[in-house]
């Protein structure tokens, strides 16, 4: 928090109770006026995600992602109907512009994570950027993995810059490791991302990372 962090995320659904004895703990370490969000990495079947979910509202998650299976458009709308007014976030899984779209007409989403590598390009983004918007659902890209953050930073400005025109409810996902691979790194300042000053999409690899972790097939 001396660092500028407003955002903090817990993983839940291996036991509830034991999600509960966490979820404790970090509202007591963050406040109430610091969001939390919690992941459950698609472990429920809908009803018992709607069942932990009723538990855990008692510390005022802003959210709840992938609660159940990436794929159940109807069960996402189920779980999201139920849980209201914490909302469900997914996307992250999600491979293409169709997906988004049932998920989105069917109320089955309240917080967009588009994956910058699994929806296979820009082309494909771009079009869920834009539903997003028509729908009024704020993106909040996934990111973590190698270059998922170096990568996705663009497309949170491009988001702002010519799609949404707003930060409110906006947040790009950040995780503090495998930065050090990377040419042009991302810079974080007072817990937000630095608009990137290099041109390109800041994914380029350092060669002597690439020439160590290789995989050299058979």
């Amino acid at each position: 928090m001396g660092r500028g962090w407003q955002h903090f995320k817990i993983k839940v659904g291996r036991n509830l109770e034991d999600d509960l004895r966490r979820a404790r703990i970090i509202r007591e370490e963050i406040g109430w006026d610091r969001r939390l969000m919690m992941d459950a990495n698609q472990v429920w079947e809908v009803d018992e995600a709607i069942a932990s979910m009723k538990r855990l509202a008692e510390f005022r998650p802003y959210f709840i992602e992938e609660p159940t299976s990436p794929d159940d458009v109807l069960g996402h709308a189920r779980i999201a109907a139920a849980i209201a007014p914490v909302k469900v976030a997914t996307g992250e899984m999600c491979h293409n512009r169709v997906m988004f779209k049932q998920l989105m007409q069917s109320r089955g989403i309240g917080v967009c994570q588009i994956d910058s590598c699994r929806l296979g390009g820009i082309n494909e983004i771009l079009p869920v950027l834009l539903m997003a918007k028509k729908f009024g659902i704020p993106v909040w890209p996934h990111a973590g993995g190698v270059g998922l953050c170096e990568y996705v930073q663009h497309l949170s400005i491009f988001d702002y810059v010519c799609v949404s025109a707003t930060l409110e409810d906006r947040l790009t996902e950040y995780a503090d490791h495998l930065h050090e691979h990377f040419v042009d790194p991302l810079v974080m300042k007072d817990g937000r991302y630095m608009p990137p000053t290099a041109p390109g999409y800041s994914i380029t690899m350092k060669p002597e990372s690439l020439d160590r972790f290789q995989f050299h097939g058979a």
